[in-house]
């Protein structure tokens, strides 16, 4: 598996998960943006959140610099944000965070992170080190908001995807090409305060989430990009059939569409 390919596609994401940022509703409270804040965001994606960001910045002297791994990505958002000066993009591997020396001077008053660490925090080894990259980035007593999948997310997508991945090539394989980590808020609050943070706010929430307009299927398409690419390339066609032939009946919801069990967690945390 190819862990430098680009699995992501904006318009593909539009299309299966623009539920992602407009239900981000609850960790932008957190982060409490204001007009003078210096921010961080981590896994930006296509910048829709940006853009709306930039409008608050743009009141005062603030500034916001999106980082991402994927180009596509990053240039999506350049394009969203274009009349936005303050706004700046990069591409870059968060996951290197630690030894990105641009990002370790304690500039930041704020970080924010949406639906990007489950994928970032894969690694072991990265977990730790990520956090610390984190608090060396913001400024004393600047914070660190952010959601990421929690311990238990979209167990029905990924035990659909583990076993008709595994049938093919073995559940080590599998196992190996889940892009995802899930923790709960006790793990989180443990390596945060590690880090050298306070944990102001942990909690964990079950959300069912309505499926987009690409259904179950568009979901595995664009989610489970990884999984596919653990399996010959003439079977994944295959994969795909057999796993959203049986999400369709696991996530139907009688009163009409797919229902895709989502666990959030959100953590609000404090440089000290």
């Amino acid at each position: 598996m190819d862990e430098r390919k680009d699995h992501w596609s904006p318009a593909d994401y539009q299309h299966s998960a623009s539920f992602v940022p407009k239900l981000a509703g609850k960790i932008i409270q957190w982060l409490n943006l204001q007009k003078d804040d210096i921010v961080l965001d981590i896994g930006c994606g296509d910048g829709v959140l940006d853009a709306e960001f930039s409008k608050v910045l743009a009141q005062g002297a603030g500034t916001l610099h999106g980082i991402d791994s994927s180009e596509s990505m990053i240039q999506s958002a350049r394009e969203l944000c274009a009349d936005a000066p303050n706004c700046t993009f990069e591409v870059l591997d968060a996951a290197q965070l630690a030894s990105n020396t641009s990002l370790q001077k304690g500039a930041y008053t704020k970080v924010f992170s949406n639906a990007a660490l489950h994928w970032i925090l894969r690694a072991e080894v990265t977990r730790r080190s990520f956090f610390a990259g984190v608090h060396a980035a913001l400024a004393p007593g600047g914070h660190l908001a952010f959601e990421m999948g929690g311990l238990g997310n979209v167990a029905e997508m990924r035990t659909a995807l583990l076993m008709a991945v595994s049938r093919r090539v073995g559940m080590p394989a599998a196992l190996a090409a889940d892009p995802w980590f899930f923790p709960d808020e006790t793990w989180a609050t443990a390596v945060l305060e590690e880090a050298g943070f306070r944990v102001d706010r942990a909690e964990r929430e079950w959300r069912p989430t309505q499926a987009d307009k690409g259904g179950v299927e568009g979901w595995v398409r664009l989610m489970g990009g990884r999984f596919l690419d653990a399996v010959p390339e003439e079977e994944r066609e295959d994969v795909v059939r057999e796993a959203v032939e049986v999400l369709r009946e696991v996530c139907r919801n009688p009163a009409g569409g797919e229902t895709i069990s989502y666990v959030r967690l959100r953590c609000l945390a404090t440089k000290i």
